[in-house]
């Protein structure tokens, strides 16, 4: 059987790690196409280096662009390769342009898509990774969902026969990298007193220049060191409306690789951001997280008060600062072995 894995943004290059591992383990023939989706080697190929991953058989360069220029430069460069190689499976991941795009790449070709992270939902139709999700579940022939809220979304779409609950790849990769040894480089960037670990990189929040003021502000009036990792979004739209990121308690770094990123949540006493991986690995971590949005995809997180949504902003320094809930937070993104049983579902449907 062989499988083809489409990823181009940071957290598709994550859970492509384990995926990649537990073909090799099942002696499935896995190939993988980065389309270039992001570029910058701190959002990019640090990662297959520091995950093991190995270089992708192909890259196809597309860059950045607007949305439809950038599926569209995609969908012809996927249609080539789908139609030269033939693969058994087409396996996207996530929500972003690559995943839409191999979708369609694939279904054009009458090839078998999987589409692993398949049933979150926001239910912000503004949001184009929402666009993304949906499209690409009714489009594909095995939805590998998460958790058992993701297939319960899928079930009210009219897709519960094509849905497995194989748990979170994300957390296969997650559990593996924190029980490696600490890098004492990353921790001479970071305070030596307690810290927030913040992210900021959505649509919603950089792109109108006033509300990202307000982010930057409000991040900076936390009352403890915010380490800010920079998204190369976020730090470009900042030059641009020329918010210094450089005030009040924020020390801004440069973009952290995965490894380097867990250390960070690890090392920290709560985390701010409007990512949803980062959402989930701080909740697995047992580290509190405080959205910068008005919604999350990952329900779960919610529970016990271990994620607070907080888009207006307000009482941020509380909100963030409060003390770790007691309410055990569970497994439900599964036990670390999402990958494999993704693996077997292919093989089994």
């Amino acid at each position: 059987m062989r499988v083809i894995s489409v990823v181009g943004a940071r957290p598709q290059f994550v859970k492509l790690a384990p995926v990649v591992k537990a073909a090799r383990s099942a002696g499935i023939d896995h190939a993988t196409v980065h389309t270039g989706q992001h570029y910058d080697h701190g959002m990019s190929q640090v990662f297959f280096e520091e995950l093991g991953i190995g270089e992708p058989e192909w890259n196809l360069e597309v860059g950045s662009g607007s949305h439809g220029a950038q599926t569209g430069a995609m969908l012809a460069k996927l249609d080539e390769l789908f139609a030269r190689e033939q693969p058994d499976w087409v396996l996207v991941y996530g929500d972003t342009n690559s995943t839409l795009a191999g979708a369609l790449a694939a279904v054009k070709l009458h090839l078998r898509v999987a589409h692993l992270e398949a049933g979150l939902r926001s239910f912000n139709r503004a949001m184009p990774e929402e666009h993304n999700r949906v499209l690409t579940d009714h489009a594909a022939d095995l939805l590998l969902a998460p958790t058992d809220v993701a297939a319960g979304h899928l079930a009210d779409e009219g897709l519960a026969d094509r849905t497995r609950v194989v748990g979170d790849v994300m957390v296969d990769a997650l559990l593996d990298v924190a029980h490696r040894p600490e890098d004492p480089l990353l921790r001479a960037q970071l305070p030596s007193t307690p810290y927030v670990l913040a992210t900021i990189h959505r649509a919603e929040n950089t792109d109108d220049p006033t509300r990202l003021a307000s982010v930057i502000k409000a991040l900076a009036s936390i009352n403890a060191p915010v380490v800010l990792s920079l998204h190369p979004r976020l730090r470009d739209r900042c030059a641009v409306a020329g918010i210094s990121l450089e005030g009040g308690n924020l020390h801004p770094i440069e973009p952290l690789g995965y490894a380097e990123m867990v250390r960070a949540i690890q090392g920290s006493i709560a985390v701010a951001t409007d990512s949803g991986g980062l959402q989930k690995e701080a909740f697995v971590l047992g580290r509190p997280v405080t959205t910068l949005r008005t919604e999350t995809e990952w329900v779960e997180t919610l529970e016990g008060g271990w994620n607070v949504l907080l888009p207006e902003l307000e009482d941020i320094s509380a909100t963030v600062l409060r003390p770790t809930p007691v309410a055990p937070s569970g497994t439900p993104f599964g036990a670390g072995n999402a990958a494999e049983r993704s693996m077997a579902a292919l093989t089994d449907f």
